[in-house]
């Protein structure tokens, strides 16, 4: 047990809970105004993108970091952040930090496959925060720090499972217990909404911004 996971038992926190659809926030029909290119590269992070790449959308904890992270790594066309996951429609980030939209922060990365595959992807993903914990990523706590892999057709969900059994052994082996990663599916790329502009590839434009890595250490 971590130092975190026994104060949180001493203080008894409540467990995060997610919302029910009727329980959730209504939103709105109008997605949030966002930028017209990517801050670090400028690649448009809009659909259509180039023939040739691919989209995946995943949540690892605060959307800031898992962002830098994604475009820095060769292959990646462009990246952004925003909400999915959940029942609200455009959610904004007051709204999906309620916990009432049911959204988890994402990273869309849109990644060319003849440089690296989903499951380069995934290897990223599953490295580079802690798959173990419930409903947060270290301190952050709530339903929208969940960890997820939301995938776009049956070849993307099956090397999701594939690649979380491989590192669920090699996390057993660490000392590590069950990874909690969410793993469903998204319709299209509607179901990801924007986050406000501000947040887009937010540590390029606040250096000094705070968003840790809550790796394992483990490698995949």
């Amino acid at each position: 047990m971590s130092w975190y996971d026994e104060f949180v038992g001493r203080l008894r926190l409540p467990q995060p809970t997610m919302v029910t659809p009727e329980q959730a926030l209504p939103g709105r029909s109008e997605p949030l105004v966002v930028p017209d290119r990517h801050y670090v590269n400028g690649h448009s992070f809009k659909a259509p993108f180039p023939d040739g790449t691919a989209p995946a959308v995943l949540a690892m904890g605060c959307f800031w970091g898992a962002e830098q992270g994604y475009w820095q790594l060769d292959g990646v066309y462009s990246t952004a952040v925003g909400y999915a996951g959940g029942y609200t429609p455009n959610p904004t980030y007051e709204e999906t930090c309620s916990g009432r939209t049911g959204h988890t922060e994402s990273v869309l990365v849109v990644f060319d496959p003849r440089v690296l595959d989903y499951a380069g992807v995934l290897a990223h993903f599953w490295a580079h925060h802690d798959p173990t914990q419930d409903m947060r990523q270290g301190n952050d706590r709530g339903t929208q720090y969940r960890s997820a892999l939301y995938t776009f057709d049956d070849e993307q969900a099956k090397v999701a499972e594939e690649t979380r059994t491989a590192y669920q052994n090699r996390l057993s082996a660490a000392g590590f217990g069950e990874i909690r990663t969410e793993i469903a599916p998204l319709p299209d790329l509607s179901a990801f909404f924007y986050a406000e502009g501000y947040h887009q590839q937010y540590l390029a434009k606040n250096p000094g911004g705070y968003c840790p890595d809550h790796g394992t250490g483990v490698d995949f």
